[in-house]
């Protein structure tokens, strides 16, 4: 026999024994002593009670864990009852202890996927039918070029349209938004039902880098034809004349009298052999943007490859009568970049800046290295310069394309496919003429 039963048996008996007691009292007219006896009957039936409830007390605190979901509670005082209430213990405990890991697994499944979506360059949020901002990931704000967004109609002031796009856009659905920055952004949106609320779902991918990405090959592809075709065709041009010069001199000259004639195919010859070579010069500078090494990428402190650029080029521009300004706002930071492809890409930008101040008086140039709003590297390059009217903005990026009498138009667009292979960009903002000045933006991921 158990202790649970030995102590019912001895309470039961003890009442028994009250009851009798107080009966007796009752019957030899000791009506007093009876009633003070009432009140430990009453105890001892409460006590009973209490004693044979304590399984219920039990399963209600069991049921409370799991509702309020605190699993740390462990069921053991009454494990010397007896074998079931050990057994029962045991068998509460162990619930407790799947569901404890079951929440745990839970969780950790959940702070995986939320490491996945927080770290993934695609840009993620939701929002629900009030448009209330339920999850959104740093890609998401770096794309939009914001810090904050609580509500999906706080989009308006920043993106005109993009709120009601994003609250139209049906499940399954793509679109494309082009933002205030010239980005081409590639929207999918999904609508799932979480608890019986509708939420939708928004990815959101910056496809105007791929879109430079696939408009650099087919440059790459369309200067290797060309080069191809005129190389082909101007060589054997430049051989031939070769041949014709000696033919002039050996064969012709010696059996005519025409010395005038003579000299004027012979500068003909030489015009000729000139201009095919020039050609062939011109050609060959381009082999360089159709060749282009892949970037070797090693750890580079920013702030020493711009304080470099500037060290570097600062005799050039007080030779040149330029005011020089450098502003670095930030310290030891460092990405994976090919040093020498930087230093490339910035004396380019720098030399450019230099050579559109040659008629501009007061000519200054401002470079600023900072972190910009989306947390990206930003170098600034700014001139105060005549700028750029609105027909050469939309062809500087052009391989061939150029606006300088001995520009061979290769230096921006090879300085684009630099920063391009960095996964950056290459930007520029020119107010228009009338010496408002040209700002280039080379925009780097950390």
């Amino acid at each position: 026999m158990n202790r649970f039963s030995i102590n019912i048996i001895l309470r039961v008996i003890l009442l028994t024994i009250s009851i009798v007691v107080a009966v007796g009292f009752y019957f030899a007219n000791l009506k007093p002593i009876s009633l003070l006896l009432v009140p430990v009957i009453v105890l001892q039936m409460y006590a009973i009670y209490h004693y044979l409830n304590r399984i219920n007390r039990k399963l209600t605190l069991f049921l409370e864990s799991i509702r309020y979901e605190d699993f740390s509670i462990r069921f053991s005082a009454d494990n010397k009852l007896g074998e079931s209430f050990s057994m029962l213990n045991q068998q509460f405990n162990e619930v407790l202890e799947a569901f404890r890991q079951t929440r745990a697994e839970k969780e950790a499944n959940l702070k995986y996927i939320d490491t996945i979506v927080q770290h993934i360059s695609i840009g993620v949020l939701s929002f629900d039918q009030e448009g209330k901002i339920e999850l959104i990931n740093p890609a998401a704000f770096r794309l939009l070029g914001i810090y904050r967004l609580r509500n999906i109609h706080e989009l308006k002031t920043v993106h005109p349209g993009l709120a009601e796009l994003l609250t139209e856009l049906s499940s399954g659905n793509k679109t494309l938004y082009a933002t205030r920055q010239e980005q081409q952004l590639s929207i999918h949106a999904a609508t799932v039902r979480l608890q019986g609320r509708l939420v939708k779902l928004i990815s959101i991918q910056n496809i105007h880098s791929e879109l430079q990405k696939k408009e650099l090959e087919a440059w790459q592809n369309l200067t290797k034809i060309l080069r191809h075709e005129i190389m082909n065709s101007v060589t054997p041009i430049v051989s031939l004349i070769g041949t014709m010069q000696e033919i002039v001199d050996l064969d012709i000259t010696p059996t005519t009298g025409n010395a005038e004639g003579i000299a004027d195919l012979r500068e003909a010859l030489q015009t000729v052999e000139s201009r095919s070579k020039g050609i062939m010069n011109f050609v060959n500078a381009y082999r360089d943007y159709t060749t282009l090494p892949q970037p070797q990428f090693t750890a580079v402190n920013v702030r020493n490859l711009v304080a470099s650029i500037g060290s570097l080029l600062q005799t050039d521009m007080k030779q040149a009568g330029i005011h020089f300004l450098m502003e670095i706002e930030i310290d030891n930071i460092e990405i994976h970049a090919d040093v020498s492809q930087l230093q490339m890409v910035l004396i380019n930008l720098v030399k450019n800046a230099m050579d559109a101040l040659e008629q501009t008086a007061q000519a200054s140039i401002h470079i600023k290295l900072y972190l910009n709003n989306t947390q990206q590297i930003a170098i600034e390059i700014t001139d105060n310069g005549p700028g750029i009217d609105a027909e050469a903005m939309n062809k500087i990026f052009i391989p061939f394309f150029t606006t300088k009498k001995k520009g061979s138009g290769i230096g921006l667009s090879l300085s684009q496919q630099i920063i391009q292979l960095h996964g950056g960009q290459l930007k520029v903002i020119s107010p228009g003429v009338n010496g408002n000045g040209t700002t280039f933006y080379v925009l780097l991921n950390i």
